[in-house]
């Protein structure tokens, strides 16, 4: 698997570092899996990085300390780590205690989003019993606002990984064909995105034929798909640890004026979208610039979810273009920052149409990262 290298990982620990110091805090507990990965390369589905101004703990249980012993020794190895074994008899939280004890930190944040009530208080009472007063700091979406602007790596990942979508979506497009259920279609995708190269699919795959389009998030059944039909296909996979997302939304035969008209004006919403992308706008207003279309077709109310959100180590994350909202500062788009542009309008006895690119924010504008034609596809 592609991993970025020591140089990267010590980038990104050197950013965190500057966003802490403007926290006034000197040391950072990460327990959200993704940031832990982000600032190690430790890809488990268990460990805890400890951050402090002059280098960097990571907490493992016996399950990956070997596999962490053999990334040091590999061009991805984290720099400055510490490795900590968590032994069978232990706990995390007994091993991060005795961790911050070897630290001269005295303000420590933590992820306030990942951490319980009660794994809080458990906190606070190991390190009450330390030698030296030391004070829990809630923080909130330190690491992931640096993850919000991806580096060179990052963008060279969810480029590769974009561009990898383009012949899944023809075995989409050879599989949505009249008779077959959507089960099918969807396990000819999932198939296809393993077939590239995917490591497993950024999220379930998506479905929807004919009455089914008009629901958004739509799980696949039994229904078979019938000439007439709207079918929204949605899909993604991950490539070293980074997601890609693409909606497709085709025609089974001819389609009648009205969901023709509904196709045409999602897709006009889209171009308007990203019409808007560059740097400097404000992210709600390229969610205002389709929904503007789509309301100008009396569709306003169809279109009941954000235009996009950010790609990444998540499918999900910021930033998210979606209205503005009162009380929320404004995300401001700046070069380097990659999400979707999907604009949707979905109506009940009608059918429902998607349509989603991965866009890459750029000096001058932004780039089109997933390279499939966006226009109505009409299969047999």
């Amino acid at each position: 698997m592609n991993r970025p290298d020591t140089a990267v990982l010590a980038a990104r620990q050197a950013g965190l570092r500057r966003a802490l110091m403007a926290l006034d805090v000197g040391t950072l507990v990460v327990t959200r899996l993704c940031n832990v990965r982000y600032l190690t390369n430790h890809a488990g589905s268990a460990g805890i990085a400890v951050l402090t101004g002059e280098g960097l703990h990571l907490l493992v249980d016996l399950r990956y300390s070997e596999a962490v012993r053999q990334l040091q020794d590999s061009p991805g190895a984290c720099p400055d780590l510490s490795l900590h074994v968590v032994e069978g008899s232990g706990s995390y939280d007994e091993s991060l205690a005795a961790c911050l004890a070897e630290t001269t930190a005295g303000r420590i944040g933590f992820e306030a989003n990942e951490v319980s009530v009660s794994r809080h208080g458990r906190w606070s009472r190991m390190l009450g019993a330390l030698d030296r007063p030391v004070t829990l700091v809630s923080t909130e979406d330190v690491v992931e606002r640096l993850r919000m602007v991806k580096d060179a790596w990052e963008i060279d990942a969810l480029r590769e990984a974009a561009t990898r979508l383009a012949p899944v979506a023809e075995a989409a497009f050879q599989a949505a064909q009249a008779g077959i259920c959507e089960r099918q279609v969807a396990a000819a995708i999932d198939a296809a995105l393993s077939g590239v190269g995917f490591e497993r699919p950024s999220f379930d795959t998506i479905v929807a034929s004919g009455p089914n389009s008009a629901l958004p998030h739509h799980h696949p059944g039994d229904r078979r798909l019938e000439t007439g039909d709207l079918v929204v296909l949605d899909f993604g996979g991950v490539l070293s640890g980074y997601c890609s997302d693409l909606t497709r939304t085709v025609a089974i035969g001819g389609l009648t004026r009205e969901r023709a008209e509904l196709y045409n004006a999602v897709r006009e919403a889209q171009v308007a979208a990203l019409a808007v992308v560059r740097p400097g706008v404000e992210a709600w207003q390229v969610d205002a610039a389709a929904r503007d279309v789509l309301t100008r077709h009396g569709l306003g109310e169809a279109f009941g979810h954000g235009t996009g959100h950010g790609l990444g180590l998540t499918v999900h994350e910021e930033p998210r273009v979606s209205r503005r909202r009162d009380g929320v500062a404004p995300e401001v788009l700046e070069a380097g920052m990659v999400f979707t542009v999907e604009p949707g309008a979905y109506v009940p006895g009608l059918g429902g149409v998607r349509i989603e690119d991965d866009v890459l924010v750029t000096d001058e504008g932004c780039e089109l990262l997933t390279s499939v034609p966006r226009v109505l596809q009409t299969l047999g």
